[in-house]
């Protein structure tokens, strides 16, 4: 019973630091994609209980800017993960984790555009990007974030082969999101 209780608290605190991870990995891609194509950022809203957003006027080239949320928000947990992966490093578990959880996430949110267009995919759309596309980078998102929590979950005490999850880093990690679920609560007001 303690060793599920242990992993239930790991994998909450990682979904939550991974809620928080993905929106703003994804919303630095629109950020630095803005700034590199000569936009100006008007706002980034970013709260736990809210859908973040970047706002760009003037966006002289919007269809990268909308592309870059997504694609640098897969990418750089996938390229994180994978420099950590390879060599075992401390927290790899915990990297494959959310960058499995950034493609999901990603995916999922570009993916169903086809069927319901709303916030980056509305806008992919009304630019221009054809809608087999939108499926093509949800699917296979969703897809290696699925294999990605495959092959980590064993490390997280979840399935086949499963290793115990030491209390003292289910119960530190689950404090940390806490925390930083309240701290961002409390600065985006």
């Amino acid at each position: 019973m303690g060793q599920r209780i242990h992993t239930c608290l790991l994998l909450i605190g990682l979904a939550g630091l991974s809620w928080l991870g993905m929106m703003a990995v994804h919303e630095a891609g629109h950020v630095g994609a803005a700034w590199l194509t000569g936009g100006t950022i008007e706002r980034v809203v970013f709260h736990p209980l809210a859908f973040s957003r970047t706002d760009v006027y003037p966006n002289p080239h919007p269809l990268i800017v909308v592309w870059a949320g997504p694609t640098v928000g897969v990418g750089l947990p996938v390229i994180a993960a994978g420099l950590l992966w390879g060599h075992r490093r401390p927290g790899w578990a915990m990297a494959v984790f959310h960058a499995g959880f950034c493609l999901i996430a990603n995916g999922a949110y570009i993916g169903a555009g086809v069927v319901d267009p709303v916030g980056d995919a509305m806008d992919m759309i009304r630019l221009g990007s054809p809608r087999w596309l939108l499926l093509v980078f949800g699917l296979g998102s969703v897809m290696a974030g699925i294999w990605c929590w495959h092959k980590v979950s064993p490390a997280l005490g979840v399935g086949r082969g499963a290793r115990p999850v030491r209390a003292s880093q289910a119960y530190a990690l689950f404090a940390v999101a806490i925390v930083v679920f309240v701290l961002g609560c409390v600065l985006a007001g």
